[in-house]
């Protein structure tokens, strides 16, 4: 056994978000497992690689809910590789994609392609310290997605679940999918807005629209959007999730139908908190997002609803685009952002040295959270449990830059900022 098998993680403070605990210890981590927790572990087995690690985090590796890939179809924005290593450096270990490459995922001989080259990833880089990628099966095929997929064929072939990643309008099609869909016990993510509502929107409608000139796409695109596939939901009773919430009245009709007892469960984006419509003072095309940046009482609501449980989970929805597409008019730019590097430290920085989430509250939204949306079952951090872990240092510096980000793109609004805290390392059997 090698020093770099085996690790004494001394006065590491570890956080559970399963078990709900906050506790400081020395761990023993070998072979990709945890092999003792304990106050002060004084029997050090030899060759074993010893790190004070007083002042950092040890918790569950964080899980992405929807990211987008550039392989196949659009490799000079990312590839699954540098997507795999942006993820590792972010702290993910697994990373959940989205569809939308090209050819789309809508067969099982596109997803299988997809799984032998994430097999092959993982032969080629450090397997241990490499997220697992999963993949999105399509909702739909055609032209503005008119026909279903083969939904049973994808299932067998092994995808996370189904989503297309844009609306599915023709509700009568919606239904028919969800039916469908019920037996086959898979998650199942929708997109929320109506387009004809949205029109030529750019950024979210209200005073900044205007202050800015800029199109703005109502908040109630969203909302009649939301509506209308609770009702769905209801009707046929097959557990779906709601990507991208961006709306005070989405989070209250999510709320609402929780109530109710319908089986749906949502999530918003890392940038939707952190940042709202006046953000976009500055036109920086990396602020162009869809759903768009919501107005303040959008964000706080929000906010409120990851700490009150109706939001579940915060997504990366990791968008890569290359500096030619994205170096245009705001109105113009592609709409998304990267993130996987960049969301732990922020949302940290904000949330929790700030006071306003504990520590577990931000890592159950993204490890424990995500992966139950995903109906997987989430592990606790417990001696004899395979490690899937990251150690977090909360104080360390950086910035951003393209030298120091892994993803091949630097489509962000921190693009040349300092940031503080940076994942150390991850544990990924």
């Amino acid at each position: 056994m090698n020093s770099e098998s085996q690790i004494l993680l001394q006065q590491v403070t570890i956080l559970d978000p399963v078990a709900k605990t906050d506790q400081i210890s020395d761990v023993l981590i070998a072979e990709g497992t945890i092999k003792a927790i304990e106050p002060h572990l004084t029997d050090i087995p030899q060759q074993t690689t010893i790190l004070d690690a007083r002042g950092l985090i040890l918790g569950p590796g964080l899980v992405d809910l929807y990211s987008h890939t550039g392989e196949p179809g659009h490799e000079e924005r990312e590839t699954l590789l540098t997507l795999a290593e942006a993820a590792a450096a972010g702290g993910f270990t697994r990373i959940t994609i989205l569809p939308d490459t090209i050819p789309p995922i809508d067969n099982s001989a596109v997803l299988t392609s997809l799984h032998l080259k994430q097999q092959q990833i993982r032969s080629e880089i450090d397997s241990t310290a490499s997220p697992h990628l999963y993949f999105w099966g399509s909702l739909t095929v055609g032209i503005e997605g008119q026909q279903m997929t083969e939904l049973a064929d994808l299932a067998t072939a092994g995808v996370i679940g189904f989503a297309d990643g844009y609306p599915i309008e023709n509700l009568g099609l919606l239904r028919q999918l969800l039916e469908y869909i019920k037996p086959l016990n898979k998650p199942v993510a929708l997109v929320s807005v109506n387009r004809d509502l949205k029109g030529n929107g750019v950024m979210r409608e209200g005073e900044a629209s205007i202050r800015f000139g800029l199109p703005g796409n109502p908040a109630v695109s969203e909302a009649a959007a939301i509506a209308a596939i609770l009702e769905i939901v209801a009707a046929t009773d097959t557990p779906i999730h709601l990507m991208q919430v961006s709306t005070t009245r989405g989070v209250e009709l999510i709320a609402n139908a929780k109530a109710r007892g319908l089986p749906v469960t949502a999530s918003t984006t890392w940038m939707h908190l952190l940042l709202n419509s006046d953000a976009i003072d500055s036109y920086d095309p990396s602020l162009r997002l869809e759903p768009p940046l919501g107005n303040e009482a959008d964000m706080l609501a929000l906010i409120d609803g990851v700490q009150q449980g109706v939001i579940d989970a915060i997504a990366v929805a990791n968008t890569p685009y290359t500096y030619e597409e994205k170096t245009v008019a705001f109105a113009e730019a592609p709409p998304g952002a990267i993130g996987l590097e960049l969301v732990l430290p922020l949302l940290w920085q904000r949330f929790v040295a700030t006071g306003q989430w504990s520590a577990i509250q931000l890592w159950r939204s993204l490890s424990v959270a995500p992966l139950l949306c995903l109906h997987q079952q989430p592990k606790s951090c417990i001696c004899g449990q395979t490690a899937e872990l990251l150690l977090f240092d909360p104080k360390q510096t950086w910035t951003a830059n393209q030298s120091t980000l892994k993803s091949r793109c630097t489509n962000t609004p921190w693009l040349g900022k300092q940031i503080v805290g940076r994942v150390v390392k991850i544990w990924n059997s």
